[in-house]
């Protein structure tokens, strides 16, 4: 990308970029999407075995989250008109292109969740005598 002498180079960014960033991350980095994302990277699946798969997860919220991964083109949706209606749901390009450090984070966590708790336990023990 060229600049001209006249126009200031953004290294920044704006406020508004911020704002947009912090919404990407907010949808992306919630732990029901992680889920739902890490669970469509394998297979497309219908709804109730995404919901069984992403454990915990109540029907509204799997809806909830699933129609904002859909709005921000991450997940697709195809509705089967069969009695009672077929809906799946799958990873786009993008959501695809999401999967590897999804991924790579959840593998961080199962590898470091022992010593994420240890830790845990001995702030809470230090923080407990101080009151």
């Amino acid at each position: 990308m060229e600049y001209s002498m006249d126009e200031p180079i953004r290294l920044m960014p704006t406020l508004e970029d911020c704002s947009i960033t912090r919404q990407i991350l907010d949808r992306v980095g919630d732990k029901w999407s992680v889920l739902i994302i890490v669970n469509l990277g394998a297979e497309a699946l219908r709804f109730k075995e995404l919901q069984r798969r992403s454990g915990g997860i109540s029907q509204r919220m799997l809806t909830q989250t699933l129609r904002h991964l859909e709005r921000d083109g991450i997940v697709w949706r195809k509705v089967t008109p069969t009695v009672p209606l077929t809906v799946e749901y799958g990873l786009t390009s993008l959501g695809e292109s999401l999967l590897d450090p999804l991924t790579s984070l959840v593998e961080w966590v199962n590898r470091n969740n022992t010593e994420i708790a240890k830790a845990r336990i001995g702030y809470d023990r230090q923080h407990e005598t101080q009151e």
